[in-house]
């Protein structure tokens, strides 16, 4: 058995159809005492109301404090361990997590559906600001990510509880997730998915997210693997060093000459830096593993 969590603003409209397809899609793969939660996150429409007549579960925040926030409330609030989480706006096929669940029971820490097609893509903008993010968790996590924030997602909820104080309270819990499970060597699948046009007006603000979600990622690499960050700058002093000695060259420049050398000893004094983040990331980690031995 498992629960569905479906974190729901402003979503009066629509989030009545999504429970009945829920509803619809557990009677038509003979699925009993399965749950459905809506979390309604201080919405100013009916969506509370029309969860409630759907005969959802439904929390309700007294004002709007975020998606993550939603889901982790909704997550500590299920009677079963299997999690499954969808969006309440209709674009994720709820007749495919049948499937994400049947996969996940193979072993897999986490299913993820990786959204494909036209309504997925959208505005050029959105699909270059996603391409960057994508490529910056791909570098983080060292492996290639189909969807680093699909919303349709199996995991285990005694496994993820424990990394809530690590994961975003905003739209960026998903990728928060994606990196803590992928750092962390937790086995995670991808199964595409079709991705259909959302019912009724986006709540993401595509700068203003994006930039939240690089605020994250660069927390996430500081977090799990901190040496990143400074290679990435060891590497632009050494090209700006590079840089700096063909020009000292060509023009007989000597001040470019001592910028380049300086260059060298800030990235080689950079490295360094990074090296020592590493030792003193496995002493916390260390003291952590003690404290919870400690407390068995």
């Amino acid at each position: 058995m498992f629960t569905v969590v479906i974190p729901a603003y402003n979503e009066g409209s629509v989030i009545a159809v999504t429970v009945f397809e829920v509803q619809r899609m557990l009677d038509n793969s003979g699925i009993r005492d399965a749950e459905i939660i809506v979390v309604d996150d201080g919405s100013t429409d009916k969506t509370a109301e029309m969860s409630l007549k759907s005969g959802a579960v439904t929390i309700t925040h007294p004002h709007n404090i975020g998606y993550g926030r939603s889901l982790k409330d909704g997550i500590r609030a299920a009677k079963h361990d299997t999690i499954v989480i969808t969006d309440a706006d209709g674009t994720y096929p709820i007749d495919r997590i049948p499937a994400l669940v049947e996969e996940y029971r193979k072993g897999f820490n986490m299913v993820v559906g990786a959204r494909q097609g036209e309504n997925y893509d959208e505005s050029f903008r959105k699909k270059s600001l996603r391409l960057v993010l994508k490529k910056l968790v791909e570098f983080t996590a060292g492996r290639k990510i189909p969807d680093i924030n699909s919303g349709l997602r199996v995991f285990s909820k005694n496994e993820v509880i424990p990394y809530f104080s690590k994961l975003c309270d905003t739209f960026s819990f998903t990728t928060s997730l994606t990196l803590a499970y992928m750092m962390n060597g937790m086995f995670v699948k991808y199964i595409p998915i079709e991705y259909h046009k959302r019912e009724g007006k986006t709540k993401v603000r595509l700068f203003r997210d994006s930039m939240r979600t690089l605020q994250f990622i660069v927390e996430a690499i500081m977090f799990y693997n901190p040496i990143k960050i400074f290679i990435v700058f060891s590497a632009l002093l050494l090209l700006f060093a590079g840089f700096n000695f063909v020009l000292s060259f060509a023009f007989k420049k000597t001040i470019t000459f001592y910028l380049g050398l300086g260059s060298i000893l800030l990235s080689v004094l950079m490295f360094g830096i990074g090296l020592l983040s590493v030792q003193l990331k496995h002493i916390l980690n260390r003291e952590d593993d003690l404290i919870d031995q400690g407390r068995r």
